[in-house]
């Protein structure tokens, strides 16, 4: 069941943020009678709203509180893949150098191997990401001793690539730590690149990986500081450099939201969204698998995200009625956009709407569905209503919620 430890990792976060029964209940307008029946294991589950109002009172997402849905089945958390990949992104102090590459190496192939590594991540296939990603970085490294200038950072390139690749897993792995020692590792090989967009990329992963570990105002310093940087320096008038700075604005959006400014943060959406129509107008920078995602249809995803979890279930379901999505819009974000506005139903009392969105997302996502712990607990809370609305039932079943 998606909350058999809602109660431990309740008490876990609230010791985190440093925080009394007390304190919080004032903070989220929840007893501290539930709260303390929670902690202790005498009540399993509650309602999303109450979910909702703690999460808030934490400065955390809801689905931290109800525990991320897996996303990288490793078995053990400290097994042989992971063991793999943090040997990978930290090799041996004082190793030798790399060795220039054999003569069958080709760093377009390389370039190729890490772009699939990207789609795949896009695509939550983090199980195949995550077996390729030591080879990836052992060939990238090796790509840092390439002769010639141009090659030589060209393979700084990819291995800032590919250690941004290998934060983004970490992350979905629950070692925020390990990501940043990743991302910054990602940052010194962008440097010695000729990349420009590289560096404002990476500082946008370690933006969304300061708000995993609850560090919003570094979060929304670094990510408005690298997006005011492009401006300034002229790299937003490329498809690819617009694409960048609507990353760190989104994200620096989703950080001021979460700290409690939402007007801020729909502002910062409303310029963001304006902004994405001009990327069709630009140049074409190169290969969109290797930058940010970021078009009309994923700032309005955004918009829709950060209106529903921060209370403004209306103002999601008036941004997301008719929206016709791009063709670029990974499986992830349109999978993400369905789930909100399920919830958002769910927050206005309209339950035949809710289970009409989640049969959709059922269609398009089932697996995806029956590991994430929003689902459920949507599905848990419409079950409680006293008359359910057709077509909870299955759904219910589905998911191993009911009687």
């Amino acid at each position: 069941m998606a909350d058999e430890d809602l109660g431990g990792t309740l008490l876990r976060l609230r010791r985190h943020a440093s925080l009394t029964r007390e304190e919080l209940a004032e903070r989220s307008s929840v007893s501290v009678d539930v709260i303390r029946q929670l902690e202790q294991g005498r009540k399993h589950s509650a309602r999303l709203p109450t979910l909702h109002t703690l999460a808030n009172g934490l400065g955390v997402e809801l689905t931290t509180l109800l525990g991320d849905p897996p996303a990288v089945s490793t078995g053990d958390a400290d097994g042989p893949r992971f063991v793999a990949v943090r040997r990978a992104v930290m090799p041996v102090l004082w190793a030798s150098e790399p060795e220039p590459p054999g003569p069958d190496f080709s760093l377009d192939r390389l370039r190729e191997q890490i772009a699939d590594g990207w789609t795949r991540y896009h695509a939550a296939e983090f199980d195949v990401v995550m077996k390729a990603l030591p080879d990836l970085l052992g060939d990238a490294r090796t790509a840092t001793a390439l002769e010639g200038e141009d090659d030589r950072r060209a393979g700084f390139a990819a291995l800032g690539k590919a250690l941004q690749l290998a934060g983004h897993i970490a992350v979905r792995m629950g070692k925020t730590d390990l990501a940043l020692t990743s991302l910054e590792r990602a940052m010194d090989a962008a440097r010695r690149s000729s990349d420009p967009l590289l560096l404002p990329m990476i500082v946008n992963s370690t933006a969304w990986t300061y708000q995993r570990q609850g560090c919003l105002e570094g979060a929304l310093s670094i990510a408005l500081r690298a997006a005011d940087d492009m401006v300034s320096a002229g790299r937003d008038e490329t498809s690819d450099g617009l694409k960048v700075w609507g990353a760190l604005t989104m994200s620096a959006a989703t950080s001021a939201a979460r700290s409690g400014d939402y007007e801020r943060a729909a502002a910062m959406m409303e310029r963001a969204e304006k902004e994405a129509a001009r990327v069709s107008q630009l140049p074409d920078g190169g290969d969109n698998r290797m930058v940010s995602v970021f078009s009309p249809s994923s700032a309005r995803i955004e918009r829709v995200r950060l209106a529903v979890q921060y209370g403004h279930p209306e103002d999601a379901l008036a941004l997301a009625k008719g929206m016709r999505l791009s063709k670029d819009t990974p499986p992830s974000w349109r999978t993400r956009l369905l789930l909100d506005v399920a919830r958002a139903h769910t927050d206005i009392g309209d339950a035949a709407g809710a289970v009409k969105t989640l049969e959709s997302l059922r269609r398009v996502a089932p697996t995806w569905m029956q590991h994430h712990t929003l689902a459920v607990a949507i599905v848990r809370d419409l079950w409680t209503l006293p008359n359910h609305p057709v077509g909870l039932r299955p759904l219910a079943e589905f998911l191993g919620v009911g009687e």
